[in-house]
């Protein structure tokens, strides 16, 4: 049956810190944003019984200490959940207060080889400083990881990629695989788990998010990952992804998703089970997956549904 991951990327968001807020407010509306966040999304999995990835960003450490990132670390080892690493490099050289003006390079990619190197092991220190285990697997930020950076994580002694996603081929995703590689294999000295994704038009590929598939297409493409045996699902989510974009209120669109995904895995357990990067055994790799193919009701659906979500939810406070 396919090994499904349920990632959820974690990290301060940017924009409140170019708007200049307090931490203890970009805090709050990073994490634990309108009560929709990290705590929420950790009672939710608990009630049904799922494993969840969080890949956790500490690079903005260097502006604001480990203070911010050990919370949240602590948060979710606490809740039995996994923690492993995320990287945006655009946190190293900022400053409190600089609203933004001074940054390191958005895309990992945009960097040499050796720097690339250079960041990951900066962000692990500064995470197992936080108080996560060493981590094993790595998704960088805005997926912007190439050869070299897979490369750079073999170098460094990580098991694990997870962030080649077609949709977003040529940049920033920039790993050397096929748009449509949904299936794991070994590539450039790790095990690399590409984003899922479906087809939503042909030729046109779309993310596996909360925030980017209606309810009715997430199940439709794992019920398509057990009829075709996939060897895995990767699912994509952020802390802040139940909340609008201000992180004041709750998007009720997303929320809605993000609990009907979870009960729909908590009811197919014995085709569709969570699973954790640290604990399971050796995937299959280099099958021959393919995303769900597209349909134009679920589509139609989908696009009156991110209506609602950008008119109404995403104005919610």
């Amino acid at each position: 049956m396919p090994a499904v991951f349920l990632t959820i990327d974690t990290e301060l968001v940017w924009r409140h810190h170019v708007a200049g807020l307090p931490i203890a407010t970009q805090f709050e509306r990073s994490f634990e944003p309108a009560g929709v966040g990290i705590s929420y999304q950790l009672e939710i999995l608990r009630d049904f019984g799922l494993n969840a990835c969080f890949f956790i960003d500490p690079m903005p450490a260097h502006v604001y200490g480990l203070a911010p990132i050990r919370r949240i670390v602590e948060t979710i080892l606490a809740a039995g959940q996994e923690v492993q690493l995320h990287l945006h490099p655009n946190w190293y050289g900022a400053m409190v207060g600089d609203q933004g003006r001074n940054h390191g390079p958005f895309e990992l990619i945009g960097r040499s080889p050796d720097e690339q190197a250079d960041f990951i092991a900066q962000a692990r220190a500064l995470l197992i400083e936080a108080g996560a285990p060493p981590p094993i697997a790595f998704r960088a930020g805005s997926y912007a990881a190439d050869d070299a950076t897979l490369a750079a994580l073999a170098g460094l002694g990580f098991t694990y990629d997870s962030s080649h996603n077609g949709s977003m081929q040529p940049w920033p995703s920039r790993v050397g695989l096929a748009p449509a590689q949904v299936a794991p294999c070994r590539h450039a000295g790790v095990i690399e788990l590409p984003v899922s994704l479906i087809e939503e038009r042909p030729g046109r590929l779309r993310t596996f998010q909360i925030c980017a598939l209606s309810a009715a297409e997430m199940r439709a493409a794992l019920d398509h990952a057990v009829t075709a045996d996939h060897a895995a699902v990767v699912i994509v989510s952020h802390g802040f992804e139940l909340a609008n974009r201000a992180g004041t209120g709750a998007n009720a669109v997303h929320v809605r998703r993000f609990e009907a995904l979870c009960a729909m895995l908590a009811e197919s357990g014995d085709s569709l089970a969570t699973t954790r990067f640290d604990s399971r055994a050796p995937l299959p790799l280099d099958r021959r997956d393919t995303p769900l193919p597209p349909s134009e009701a679920r589509l139609r659906w989908r696009q009156v549904e991110q209506l609602w979500s950008n008119m109404v939810a995403e104005h919610a406070t």
